[in-house]
């Protein structure tokens, strides 16, 4: 198993960084291994791509690189983990977070699972550049998953390098953060490692690779087991394993649920309910916030209800449930914003179909099914009630409401984000009776892409029609408290976000449900292209800001306007391919 060329951390050498007060230097952590320890591994450890049987995982050691060096660090991962950011360029904790060191106690490997591509099965999959050093339990007292991308080839490889480029990894780093902020369920980063060499990408498909800048992140999570994990063993008929794997996970992940096992098949069944209510409270996050994933693969949905695997994503600009951020998703459209939901339930299906043979009862699957449809209308309609700052919806002329302000939003390219956060600003007192159309649209400017556009005649009159509707509608409520139906979206991920109170007022609810600040592609670029540059200061400045994306930030407005023209079709800036 091991590599001559890795170097191994010693008790001297994890001295010379001392600790942050209250933290603790990675070097110096206890690190578990309960994947490893208590699911079957593959019996060949040659790392190499190959077909693999009767396992979960193959134990496999990251590839060293050349001269890595600490890009980013989050602070906040940081102390969740309990650990302290290294103090120096020469830290050897920055060696493990290249994968270059292994410390005590870890026992890296790559996770075995199939999955659905495109809505075809793709067969065995795996970790193809995705490798877990090991497991800490945490001040909080839940064991997380400290796992590399980009540390190198491995037996799920196939034809590619097992390598990440700088401009995926950065994107990865910071929308895990990111999104947690957002209050939406999601795997978290640690850090950003730049590696020293260089990574050759065809990044437009076009038949011209060329060499980029190679980095390696260090993501977190309680599990990275995805829906694949369990459909490979299906698919294969290791029909043992696959019980195996799925009492693992009730086990440390669903304790609640009780002690798994043959003779407890309901207790596969409640589980899988859990699974569609976490996921209908994910997707309903998603489209609260206008993100688009990208590349909902069944290999790409996590079995605990959080966002993974961070590829060609992107957040509505302009408005249209139609869009996608995948260029080889162009054509079909299938993960376009508002295919979403129908393609989680799908997955869920594929899903229930992999834990078929551990449930005699199928029929109970299908409820979870309708779990998960439950789940999500009632969680989106909340998330909507409170984007426009109501109680609730519900009353009659609310879904005509909401059918006419889509297709509004489409008539003419309007960006999200800003015209929900613009809608805090439109009155709903006696002031907006002396308000002509052109004074009320006035107030969502900035949230069109085209002004003379969105203020013509007929468009404006239709606008205009609208707020009116609108603000009749919130005037009904405008002394209503906080309701009790409306969803926290800054509660704790980790909880799924469970419904609880908003604050006081319309006010109140629109800002905790609609950011003023998200990652939009062009400003991920301008981080990528100054890193590249040897500038980490526009990758710190985004950071600060996106850990506060509901508060107005004086002096940080410019990161909250719409996409500006120059990035309307520049690369990594609107839509982008699954090449890292």
């Amino acid at each position: 198993m091991s590599q001559s060329n890795l170097k191994r951390s010693s008790t001297m050498e994890s001295s010379i960084n001392p600790p942050v007060p209250g933290l603790r230097s990675l070097s110096e952590m206890q690190f578990d291994n309960r994947f490893v320890r208590r699911l079957p591994a593959d019996e060949d450890i040659r790392n190499m791509p190959r077909a693999v049987r009767n396992a979960c995982y193959t134990r496999v050691e990251p590839t060293p690189v050349r001269a890595p060096r600490l890009l980013a660090w989050s602070d906040a991962v940081g102390e969740l983990l309990g650990v302290s950011r290294p103090a120096r360029t020469a830290d050897p904790v920055i060696e493990t977070l290249a994968g270059n060191r292994i410390l005590p106690g870890m026992q890296p490997y790559s996770a075995r699972y199939g999955g659905h591509q495109f809505g075809h099965w793709a067969g065995q999959l795996g970790d193809g550049r995705a490798i877990t050093l090991g497991e800490v339990l945490c001040p909080d007292g839940i064991y997380r998953e400290l796992q590399l991308k980009g540390a190198g080839r491995t037996p799920y490889s196939r034809t590619a390098d097992g390598r990440a480029v700088l401009r995926s990894s950065v994107r990865e780093f910071l929308c895990s953060e990111a999104m947690h902020y957002l209050g939406v369920p999601t795997t978290r980063a640690l850090s950003l490692v730049a590696t020293g060499e260089s990574v050759v990408r065809d990044m437009f498909y076009d038949g011209n690779p060329k060499a980029e800048t190679g980095a390696v992140v260090c993501r977190v999570a309680p599990s990275f087991v995805r829906f694949g994990n369990f459909e490979i063993l299906a698919a294969q008929q290791e029909l043992e394993t696959l019980r195996q794997l799925a009492d693992y996970i009730i086990t440390e992940d669903f304790p609640e649920l009780g002690v798994p096992g043959p003779s407890m098949p309901s207790i596969y069944v409640r589980w899988f309910e859990e699974i569609c209510r976490r996921t209908g409270v994910l997707l309903a996050h998603w489209m609260r916030v206008g993100f688009v994933h990208g590349v909902m693969n069944t290999d790409n949905m996590s079995i605990l209800g959080l966002t993974i695997d961070y590829g060609p994503y992107g957040w509505l600009e302009g408005f249209d449930f139609n869009w996608t951020p995948n260029t080889t998703d162009a054509q079909g459209r299938r993960y376009c914003y508002g295919n979403q939901p129908d393609i989680a339930l799908w997955n869920l299906a594929r899903l229930a179909g992999a834990l078929a043979p551990l449930v005699a009862d199928h029929a109970g699957l299908e409820r979870g099914l309708a779990v998960f449809g439950e789940v999500f209308q009632d969680t989106w309609g909340r998330m909507l009630a409170d984007k426009l700052g109501l109680a609730t919806l519900g009353r009659e002329g609310d879904d005509m409401l909401l059918s006419d302000l889509f297709d509004l939003l489409q008539q003419t390219e309007t960006d999200m984000t800003l015209f929900f956060r613009g809608l805090m600003d439109i009155p709903v007192d006696q002031a907006a009776g002396s308000m002509d159309d052109i004074a009320l649209a006035g107030l969502l400017r900035d949230a069109f892409y085209d002004e003379n556009q969105a203020f013509e005649p007929m468009q404006l009159a239709r606008l205009g029609g609208w707020l009116r509707r609108y603000i009749a509608r919130a005037r009904l409520e405008a002394d209503a408290g906080p309701s009790a139906a409306s969803v926290d979206p800054l509660a704790d991920a980790s909880a799924t976000s469970a419904p609880g109170a908003m604050g006081t007022g319309r006010i109140e609810r629109m800002r905790r449900a609609n950011p003023k600040y998200v990652l939009r592609n062009y400003l991920a670029q301008q981080a990528i292209e100054a890193l590249e540059q040897g500038d980490a200061s526009v990758i710190e400045r985004l950071m600060e800001v996106l850990k506060h994306p509901y508060d107005e930030q004086p002096g940080q407005e410019a990161l909250a306007q719409k996409r500006p023209e120059w990035a309307r079709n520049k690369p990594g800036c609107s839509a982008l391919s699954c090449s890292s």
